[in-house]
């Protein structure tokens, strides 16, 4: 387990500024609120109104700060237009608009013949206490974008959760487990089924042909618990139209090794086979019976059955009846209930999973403590995220 696991809900859900998600999603909506509290104190609608005849404003004179400065024909001509446009905007305004006065002293300091860059930045010195009504709508928006950007991380950080409270309370379920049952009961038998299944396998190996096989490969495509890795599309299309298909495995593997003129007696073409096989020795060589092997310690009942119903056909297809009754056996293991199947895979995945760390925090209740406290960081997480927000 990880050390970060091990250290539970304190650290787990800080973000690099040293708050949680909740911590992050109430602060936004702290800010949100002083923010909407303030342009409430400013005026309410009338702020939104004057910050739209502030941003109208800089826009202008952002839009002629170049063309209308300087003693060209061209440049006296946008002159005229930034002078006529912004005084079409002033006039427009209503008298009581919040900081009217700064956009009649902003008129003021373009109204002149000839303009200078300087004159821009009085016009919009002559902005300034208009600005401030744009800036509290500005932190109304930072603060709402804030509360999105917090519920995503809070929502992140409850999927999390779900998957740290699980972990922990299988280390409490596993706690509990009976360290006493007779596991080589359930061990012996599956060892008895992988070990059978892994001689079969080899077997097959030898016996097959190579199209067979990959026969086999293709058809575990189906079955989730039979995970063979599928070979490579070229690979593929050699061993099922190529006639040395017809080879096995190792026989393919031993040309591949071949000189090109030994090679010829064998296939029709030499150097087709040592780019077919010759390169993908790794994988040919992977292909063994550990898919249809039981891992130890098994999983639950359910999965079980699972497993070894889409193992069977496949054992039926490589080996003899003898491995496929270890197989069935091991399924009515799962299903008898008189075998207690569940108290003895508990067990032994108790004695496979618990390091002897684990089983410290387990006996000291550091493992029910954070599972508490985990439970309850969840559980404020769900009503935090539950509050509607201002779209």
């Amino acid at each position: 387990m990880s050390e970060r696991a091990h250290r539970g809900g304190d650290a787990a859900g800080t973000g690099s500024a040293g708050r949680s998600p909740l911590e992050a999603l109430e602060g936004a909506r702290r800010r949100f609120e002083e923010a909407d509290q303030r342009i409430e104190d400013a005026g309410g609608d009338a702020v939104a109104e004057a910050a739209e005849a502030y941003r109208d404003a800089t826009e202008l004179l952002e839009e002629y700060v170049d063309r209308a400065t300087g003693t060209g024909r061209e440049n006296f001509k946008a002159y005229v237009e930034l002078e006529g446009r912004f005084d079409s905007l002033v006039s427009e305004l209503p008298d009581d608009l919040k900081g009217y006065e700064a956009f009649e002293e902003a008129l003021d300091a373009i109204d002149k013949r000839r303009l200078s860059e300087s004159d821009f930045e009085r016009a919009h010195e002559a902005l300034e206490p208009a600005a401030r009504y744009a800036e509290l709508l500005e932190e109304r928006e930072a603060a709402r974008e804030a509360i999105d950007e917090a519920r995503t991380a809070a929502a992140k950080r409850r999927r999390e959760l779900g998957d740290e409270i699980s972990e922990r309370e299988r280390l409490v379920e596993l706690g509990e487990a009976d360290l006493e049952a007779p596991v080589a009961e359930l061990r012996e038998p599956i060892d008895a089924y992988n070990e059978a299944i892994e001689t079969a396998f080899e077997e097959y190996r030898l016996e097959a042909s190579a199209r067979e096989v990959f026969d086999l490969l293709e058809r575990s495509r189906w079955y989730p618990f039979v995970d063979y890795e599928q070979p490579p599309d070229d690979l593929a299309t050699y061993v099922r139209e190529d006639p040395a298909g017809e080879y096995t495995i190792p026989e393919l593997l031993e040309y591949a090794n071949y000189s090109r003129s030994k090679l010829e007696h064998y296939v029709s073409s030499a150097d087709e086979l040592k780019r077919r096989v010759a390169t993908q020795q790794t994988f040919l060589d992977g292909i063994d019976a550990d898919p249809l092997t039981i891992p130890w310690p098994p999983g639950e009942a359910g999965a079980l059955r699972h497993r070894v119903r889409e193992c069977r056909p496949f054992v039926e297809r490589v080996a003899g009846e003898d491995v496929v009754a270890k197989l069935r056996s091991i399924r009515r293991l799962a299903t008898d209930p008189e075998f207690e199947y569940d108290r003895l895979q508990t067990a032994a995945q108790a004695v496979a999973r618990l390091s002897p760390a684990e089983r410290e925090r387990l006996a000291d209740g550091r493992v029910a403590d954070e599972l508490e406290s985990l439970r309850d960081e969840r559980a404020r997480l769900e009503a935090a995220l539950e509050v509607e927000d201002p779209i």
